[in-house]
C-alpha cells in the first residue's frame, strides 16, 4: 500500500518519529503533515472544550483517528503528529496496513462489522474489537485468539440503540436487552477480555437525530455493564459530528475521521 503522491514511505527508516525523520519528509509528504496537524489542533480543542464543559479531565477522553479510504502514509504521519490510536472498519484495507505500519508505535481499533471468515486475519493486527455484536463471533474470536497465542484481544460490544424500538433489524449491533448476555459470554471466553460497550448514534427510531439522547442511553447501559464487569470501562461513542454530545455523556473514546483527515471517496 504505497502513494505515488508521497513519495518513500515515511516511517520505513527506523528513525521514528526524530529530527531527522521529520527532516527526511518530501516536499508532498512535509504539506500533508501541516494539514493533518493543523486539523488534528481543531479536534483536540474541540475535545478538551468538550471535556471543561462536562467538568471532566481531558485524559479522560482518548482520540481514534478513524484512517479507513486514507493510505499508511497518513497513518505514519499521524503518529509523527503523537496520534496512538487508530482505527479501520475493513479487513481489506487494514491488513496490509497495519502490516507497513507495524514498527510504528499505534494501537489498532477495528471498528467495522466483522465476519467470521476474516477474524484470523483481524485478531493478527487488532488491539481492541469495537464490533462484536453476536455469539457466533465471540466464540469465532475467542477461538482464533487462543490458537494464534497472542495476547487477550480487547473486545467492546456494539449496541444498536434503534433495536430498543424495533427499528434496525438488519443493522449492526445488539439490541440493548441482549447486552448482558452478550457481555458475559465474553467474559467467560479464554482469550477474550471484555472492555466496554460502543455505539454509533442510530439513524432510526426516536433516538435518531438525536445524538445527546442516545449517548445518554448508551451511558445507562455502560454503567449496568460495569456494575457486572467492573473492569469493562471503555465507552465508544461519538464521531467528527457528534463527539461533544458523546463527551458529555461519559465517552472513554471518540472516533473521528473525516474532521482530521478529510472527505476522501472509498478504497477500490
Amino acid at each position: 500500500m504505497t502513494n505515488d503522491i508521497y513519495g518513500p514511505f515515511p516511517g520505513g527508516s527506523g528513525r521514528f518519529p526524530d529530527k531527522e525523520w521529520a527532516a527526511a519528509l518530501t516536499e508532498a509528504q512535509r504539506a500533508r503533515y501541516e494539514e493533518l496537524g493543523t486539523a488534528l489542533e481543531v479536534v483536540e480543542r474541540r475535545i478538551a472544550d468538550a471535556c471543561a464543559a462536562a467538568g471532566r479531565a481531558r485524559d479522560e477522553v482518548r482520540l481514534i483517528v478513524v484512517t479507513k479510504t486514507y493510505p499508511a502514509e497518513d497513518t505514519a504521519l499521524l503518529a509523527g503528529l503523537g496520534v496512538t490510536d487508530v482505527a479501520e472498519n475493513r479487513d481489506q484495507d487494514a491488513a496490509p496496513k497495519a502490516e507497513q505500519c507495524r514498527n510504528l508505535p499505534l494501537t489498532w481499533h477495528f471498528v467495522g462489522q466483522l465476519q467470521t471468515n476474516k477474524v484470523r486475519s483481524v485478531i493478527r493486527y487488532a488491539d481492541h474489537v469495537h464490533s462484536v455484536d453476536r455469539p457466533r463471533l465471540v466464540e469465532s474470536l475467542g477461538a482464533a485468539v487462543r490458537k494464534a497465542g497472542r495476547p487477550d484481544l480487547g473486545c467492546l460490544v456494539q449496541i444498536a440503540l434503534d433495536k430498543e424500538h424495533g427499528e434496525g433489524e438488519h443493522r449492526a449491533g445488539v439490541a440493548p436487552a441482549d447486552v448482558a448476555a452478550l457481555t458475559d459470554a465474553i467474559a467467560d471466553t479464554p482469550g477474550l477480555r471484555l472492555d466496554g460497550v460502543m455505539t454509533v448514534a442510530p439513524l432510526a427510531g426516536p433516538l435518531a437525530g438525536d445524538p445527546a439522547a442516545a449517548f445518554d442511553r448508551l451511558a445507562e447501559i455502560a454503567t449496568a455493564v460495569r456494575t457486572a464487569h467492573p473492569a469493562a470501562t471503555m465507552v465508544s461513542a461519538g464521531m467528527s459530528g457528534d463527539l461533544e454530545q458523546a463527551v458529555a455523556a461519559g465517552a472513554t473514546h471518540v472516533r473521528v475521521g473525516t474532521a482530521v483527515l478529510g472527505v476522501r471517496s472509498p478504497l477500490g
